[in-house]
């Protein structure tokens, strides 16, 4: 009998309900359906087979967690919920790059089916092992990068970690007129500009030690601890896609502050700020607040110049200042 692909992706074949599991991990009802809603599934009818072995063991590596004077149900909740959506994206990311790469096997003429992907998926098992190490790998990196900012902003006396409180830059990169683009495009060449705009735009955060917080299609939204370095992102995304003349145009809007980080997440007047700013950006360049500027070292690569004052929903007036390399 073929295996399923929940049976290849899942280690083992389907075998339980879930009150099954709830019974043999020893968790109670009502908390187990909290933490399959917080990954991000349904909840399964009371008589449907939809687990296996590996769901009893999650939730008893869960229930033994809780025994720690350090864990609670609240704490384990929200990094339930935090594991089901970025496992979600990086799953679907993952899901869209492997079934272009099937295809790309396959006669022009022959459909993905659900047995080709399955089968696909079987002949492909010995792969699994070395992209788990990857992506625990991965995970390992970017906790100590996380644990050496807090470390270093916490020196600075700029941060309380405890509170969730930051004093960063925090930035919007915005591409021009996304929506007729979208129209004048077809679905690959879109997909090729979106993919050329997040990869530029990651690898200029990266290359100054900032972090991306999150990506929405034709927009991406970074922090940085130093204000140079926040200014240097923010002109080479601009440059990168000005140097280009055929390319649709880049806005970048910057402020500093302090701000609220919360699951992965950044809250508070900086960011709603550095939002107006894109938006009233023209393409190709980019604004900041006067804070920012301030926060600039004297007689830097940076060159700032003050514009007019201009209404910016629900902050007033406000006065950006355009960011350029110094001559």
């Amino acid at each position: 009998m073929p295996r399923t692909i929940e049976e290849t992706l899942l280690g083992g074949p389907l075998r339980y309900t879930r009150k099954e599991v709830e019974v043999l991990a020893g968790v109670s009802e009502d908390y187990a359906r909290s933490i399959w809603q917080g990954l991000g599934f349904p909840t399964p009818p009371d008589d449907e087979v939809a687990f296996t072995d590996g769901d009893v063991t999650a939730l008893r590596e869960i229930r033994d967690l809780l025994g720690n004077d350090l864990v609670n149900e609240e704490l384990v909740l929200q990094l339930v919920r935090a594991v089901g959506q970025t496992m979600g994206r990086l799953a679907s990311w993952l899901g869209d790059v492997w079934l272009r790469r099937l295809g790309e096997e396959l006669p022009p003429d022959e459909p993905v089916t659900s047995d080709i992907v399955t089968a696909a998926l079987t002949a492909t098992e010995e792969l699994r092992p070395a992209f788990e190490r990857l992506l625990l790998h991965g995970w390992r990196r970017q906790l100590a990068a996380t644990g050496m900012r807090a470390a270093a902003t916490t020196a600075a006396a700029s941060a309380d970690p405890a509170a969730g409180v930051a004093t960063l830059a925090v930035g919007f990169a915005d591409v021009v007129s996304f929506t007729s683009l979208s129209r004048a495009l077809d679905g690959d060449a879109l997909a090729a500009f979106i993919e050329r705009f997040e990869v530029t735009a990651t690898e200029a955060v990266a290359e100054q030690g900032g972090r991306v917080v999150k990506t929405l299609g034709d927009e991406i939204l970074f922090v940085a601890t130093d204000p140079a370095a926040a200014a240097e992102i923010g002109l080479r995304i601009a440059d990168r896609f000005n140097e280009d003349p055929d390319s649709p145009k880049v806005r970048v809007g910057m402020a500093y502050g302090e701000i609220i980080q919360r699951l992965g997440d950044v809250f508070g007047t900086p960011v709603n700020l550095a939002a107006r700013l894109t938006s009233t950006a023209y393409p190709g360049t980019v604004l900041i607040d006067a804070v920012l500027a301030s926060a600039l070292p004297a007689r830097s690569r940076f060159d700032v110049s003050g514009l007019r004052p201009r209404p910016l929903q629900g902050l007033g007036r406000v006065r950006p200042r355009l960011l350029r390399r110094a001559p």
